[in-house]
């Protein structure tokens, strides 16, 4: 039953959005802890460079084809099926949260619990840290060129070289300078892992806190029904369960081992909400984000819950198997 439960960060995720409901960053102080923002999202992208080994990527660049099925997943299946979205009637969808969810499609992949999971149901953990890497690296050119095309597509908008611009200025400049560090402060940084978790998470709730703070003032929660936060939470399980089904059995019909084909479910089917929350800030600025944030926050819970499950039926087969093998061994002649 405890899997069920959320985890002490979507605690943390519903405190600020209620605490931005009730006190919203307004005036002044909007825009010094906007300043404050911007300064913890480049250090958290700077971290995530000093943080990655470059003996990882390089051993993990090797399994080509196993990341190709799984970036194709992350900025090829995702985006489609967002798209496909918009079909759906406005009185079931509302717009804005439509785009939410259009977003959230193109974002990379997660790196922690993408790992955390892949681990935990005996896949092949050396390529899930190489692939949902690398995921982060690509997003941070395929996010804004993806939201700049589709987002145009469905007449949303479109594609902006100054918010690219801005992209590689706040996120990936960090990103390379963490990278360069990374040979002399790397190890010291992973050792640190729990010391510096809280500029990780700090930085998202920062961002989700600024974001609705704009949308709540702006009428937010009176812009949006019960049946309409319903309709996000459906669509957003319906397009993980799509997903989960086509990275699993479509691993299988391409001849992926066992080890792989969980490691292709489960970065494949992940969204980013550490990546995803400081891009909206960049990509929408100046526009209100908290619609945009808010499928991605749902999205972030479901997606944990749900892969929790299958992790451990993983877990389990490969114990059973494995004690079936240890069983006919011990029963054959010497």
């Amino acid at each position: 039953m405890r899997r069920f439960l959320p985890d002490t960060f979507t605690i943390l995720l519903v405190c600020t959005v209620i605490l931005a409901s009730l006190l919203p960053a307004q005036g002044t102080f909007a825009g010094y802890f906007g300043i404050a923002t911007n300064l913890a999202i480049a250090l958290l992208f700077f971290l995530h460079g000093a943080r990655l080994s470059r003996d990882v990527v390089i051993a993990g660049m090797l399994h080509w084809r196993l990341h190709l099925a799984i970036l194709l997943t992350t900025f090829g299946l995702f985006p489609i099926l967002g798209l496909s979205l918009g079909f759906l009637p406005e009185w079931i969808l509302p717009k804005s949260l439509y785009l939410g969810i259009l977003y959230l499609s193109v974002l990379p992949s997660t790196v922690q619990s993408s790992i955390a999971f892949t681990s935990m149901a005996g896949g092949n953990v050396p390529a899930a840290i190489c692939s949902a890497s690398a995921s982060n690296i690509f997003g941070m050119f395929l996010t804004p060129l993806l939201v700049g095309l589709l987002f145009s597509v469905g007449g949303h908008g479109g594609f902006s070289w100054n918010v690219l611009g801005q992209i590689l200025l706040q996120l990936l400049l960090p990103f390379v300078v963490g990278q360069v560090l990374q040979p002399w402060i790397g190890n010291w940084i992973r050792a640190k892992k729990t010391l510096l978790m809280p500029v990780d998470r700090g930085s998202i709730l920062m961002v989700v806190y600024l974001a609705f703070s704009k949308a709540v003032v702006e009428g937010l929660w009176h812009t949006f029904s019960v049946s309409d936060i319903a309709a996000v939470i459906i669509a957003d399980t319906a397009l993980l369960a799509f997903v989960l089904c086509f990275t699993m059995y479509g691993s299988r019909l391409l001849g992926f081992n066992k080890a792989d084909e969980i490691t292709i479910t489960f970065c494949g089917s992940k969204k980013s909400l550490a990546s995803g929350a400081p891009m909206a800030s960049v990509i929408f600025a100046g526009q209100s984000v908290g619609a945009i944030v808010l499928p991605l926050m749902m999205f972030h819970q479901i997606q944990l819950m749900i892969c929790a499950v299958i992790a451990q039926k993983y877990a389990a087969k490969t114990a059973h198997r494995i004690t079936e093998e240890e069983a006919d061994e011990a029963a054959s002649p010497a």
